[in-house]
């Protein structure tokens, strides 16, 4: 993720505009710095005195001032921290971002491929039946068939002249996040966990929002996995982890089995092959080198355990390593899923296209 700076020139905005700015920029660097305010406030200040950002009608002051009186962030101890009306509108930030950038889609719905109950029509148009509400009759369609019946001069209307449009079957959905909190994630240089944790506010809050009834949690896996509340999204750190995505999958997979939803899928970002495992006397099994036979295999068998539950994996990719490739390749064919490479830029696109369509599709 790239940002790019200019001078700011006195008149191009008005001081709401530049606070909506600088607002959305300390999100940002909220979210890189971990959670941490005042190293966030700090990188904000040697940014407005490189590009002249602040001036006679607002300082660096004024704007601490101003997050405050929001509820952004508050004092404690000398030190500012985040509130949770601040965790709140770091999700929204990240969720207006990424949808800057998707075409509009229809709200509150996940398509079905089947046509049933819901609120979306659709084109096509079938006989009425005892239930169906009568705001989907589809009058064009009802008066041709009276009419064909009757002629124009003895108009009448019988049960079987209406007609109503179909609708899209609307689908709750059961998804568990899992976010790779390995060391690869931050090697060489290249910030991966940033936009991955973008990625992961800006779901958590269109869920919350948009569909309300569906069920989100997130796991996050280097040498073990835990279970992360959605609040504590913006101070995960990255540590001296190996990659135990077997371990990820059979917690997201527990967690699935426990809500009773139907449509249950589980989203991976990772960008490392899994070295690490539990073996079956409770130790942790560690190789970095390679693709280790033992270890994938028993990553495979849970790809596997997903798909006889029914739980779709998405994996993304984000990096392009041809072992990493094939490996993905092969748990993407065990569990019958979907696997995408993509780029830090397009994660959240990619997440979130897949996610508001829910079909299956093959690349």
């Amino acid at each position: 993720m790239k940002f790019l700076y200019s001078q700011w020139m006195p008149g191009s905005q008005t001081d709401e505009d530049r606070l909506r700015a600088l607002t959305s920029l300390f999100s940002q660097l909220v979210i890189r710095t971990s959670g941490d305010v005042e190293e966030a406030l700090e990188w904000l200040r040697r940014l407005a005195e490189q590009y002249g950002i602040f001036d006679e009608n607002m300082s660096m002051e004024d704007l601490i001032a101003k997050l405050k009186e929001l509820g952004l962030i508050r004092e404690a101890g000398g030190v500012n921290e985040l509130t949770v009306k601040g965790i709140q509108r770091l999700r929204s930030d990240a969720l207006l971002e990424i949808f800057s950038s998707l075409k509009k889609n229809p709200p509150g719905s996940h398509e079905t491929p089947r046509s049933g109950s819901g609120i979306e029509r659709l084109s096509e148009t079938r006989k009425w039946k005892y239930g169906d509400a009568p705001t989907d009759i589809d009058l064009t369609s009802t008066m041709t068939n009276s009419c064909r019946r009757d002629g124009i001069e003895g108009f009448s209307l019988t049960e079987d002249d209406l007609e109503v449009y179909e609708t899209e079957s609307l689908s709750s959905c059961a998804t568990v996040l899992m976010l790779d909190i390995s060391h690869s994630m931050i090697l060489y240089g290249e910030d991966r966990i940033t936009p991955a944790k973008e990625v992961a506010l800006a779901l958590s809050e269109l869920i919350m929002t948009k569909f309300p009834k569906d069920y989100l949690s997130l796991v996050v896996f280097g040498d073990d996995a835990s279970l992360v509340s959605l609040d504590e999204l913006p101070f995960l750190t990255v540590g001296p982890y190996h990659t135990n995505t077997r371990a990820g999958l059979q917690m997201a997979r527990s967690l699935l089995r426990r809500c009773g939803n139907v449509n249950k899928q589980i989203f991976m970002i990772t960008d490392g092959k899994p070295s690490a495992m539990f073996d079956d006397a409770g130790r942790l099994y560690k190789n970095p080198f390679g693709l280790d036979p033992r270890i994938v295999n028993k990553t495979l068998d849970e790809a596997v355990a997903c798909r006889r539950e029914k739980i779709t994996i998405s994996t993304f990719m984000v990096a392009q390593d041809p072992a990493l490739v094939d490996f993905v390749e092969q748990l993407t064919k065990a569990n019958q899923g979907r696997a995408y490479y993509s780029s830090l830029n397009n994660l959240g696109q990619f997440i979130f296209v897949d996610y508001l369509r829910n079909r299956r599709r093959k690349l």
